[in-house]
């Protein structure tokens, strides 16, 4: 492949732009060891962010546990946690970072007051931007070997905490066709904001939507309620793709559907807990009204069931709220 092929901007430093994730990583995978060596070292040299993210989306693909079935939600997120080290390294040597620059670029998110979870993330997203100029030879540096984020003190159950009943009502009397199907893809079907976003009308069919790439890259089947279905059927014809097996929100991306879920809870006098809690709204609803820990699990797609436990706590809790008004 000629040195002359490569991305907008990038100095010609990585192969010509293929069509998919896979060839995008076939394209890496297929250089000489010697050319993969020379680009990734030029772009670390260079501080080239489209090529080095570009190599650590496809060792991801390559190499990440997901394999070429990493969702689109993962590929952003890495994405954003190179681009956060490449941001704060910019005088830092990529291939020879000092001694201490992983853990103090580690606490140094903490001290920003970044959340466990986005430390995590991060870390994840910097130690494979490592590993990736590891496997083309571009260093021996692993500078996030003895990283590690501090520990999680809050509560799993204050994590996942849930719109109430009453709140999920509220929203529903103040939504729009649209922003109905938003609130009960959360709240019924239990889908994450990738999931909703990602949903086409061919995953719908009868009393039930296929979720084809949850996380994890994981196939589900989710029963939808009545009243979700009649949100679906209700959404309006006019929306992009509506008659095209096109996607189910029009094409809203991840952060558009937080905007307008946002303005809506502002809208209806609701405290605003993020899309994710619709999530847990779902999962709390159904171990409470049913106490099936395992059949809350298989419609959320969790993987392990003690991810699904913390849904008790809050069904406990509106049983204890219940038994007081008695």
């Amino acid at each position: 492949m000629s040195d002359n092929t490569a991305y907008p901007g990038s100095a010609s430093l990585i192969p010509a732009a293929p069509a998919t994730d896979l060839q995008r990583a076939a394209g890496w995978a297929g250089l000489a060891d010697g050319e993969r060596r020379r680009r990734a070292a030029a772009a670390a040299q260079a501080h080239d962010i489209p090529a080095l993210l570009d190599l650590a989306d496809c060792y991801l693909t390559l190499y990440g546990k997901a394999g070429a079935r990493a969702s689109a939600h993962t590929r952003r997120a890495y994405a954003a946690g190179v681009r956060a080290l490449l941001d704060a390294w910019r005088e830092e040597n990529l291939l020879h970072p000092s001694r201490n620059a992983g853990v103090l670029w580690m606490r140094g998110l903490e001290t920003a007051g970044a959340s466990a979870s986005t430390a995590r993330v991060r870390l994840a997203a910097a130690r494979t931007l490592y590993r990736a100029l590891r496997w083309a030879g571009a260093t021996d540096a692993e500078p996030f070997g003895d990283a590690r984020p501090a520990a999680d003190k809050t509560a799993a159950w204050d994590k996942r905490q849930p719109y109430p009943d009453s709140d999920i009502a509220k929203l529903l009397d103040a939504a729009d066709p649209l922003e109905r199907a938003i609130v009960l893809l959360g709240a019924h079907g239990g889908l994450r904001v990738s999931e909703m976003c990602e949903l086409r009308w061919g995953d719908i069919a009868g009393d039930s939507i296929t979720v084809r790439n949850g996380k994890g890259g994981k196939r589900r089947i989710v029963a939808t309620s009545r009243s979700l279905a009649d949100a679906l059927r209700n959404i309006p014809e006019n929306i992009p793709g509506r008659d095209t097996n096109g996607p189910v929100l029009g094409g809203l991306d991840p952060d558009q559907v937080r905007y307008r879920l946002e303005r809506l809870c502002v809208k209806s006098g609701v405290k605003y807990l993020g899309v994710h809690a619709l999530r847990h709204s779902c999962g709390t609803r159904i171990v409470r009204e049913g106490g099936d820990l395992d059949r809350a699990a298989r419609h959320l797609g969790h993987a392990s069931i003690e991810t699904t436990r913390v849904y008790a706590k809050w069904s406990s809790d509106a049983l204890e709220r219940q038994l007081g008004g008695w």
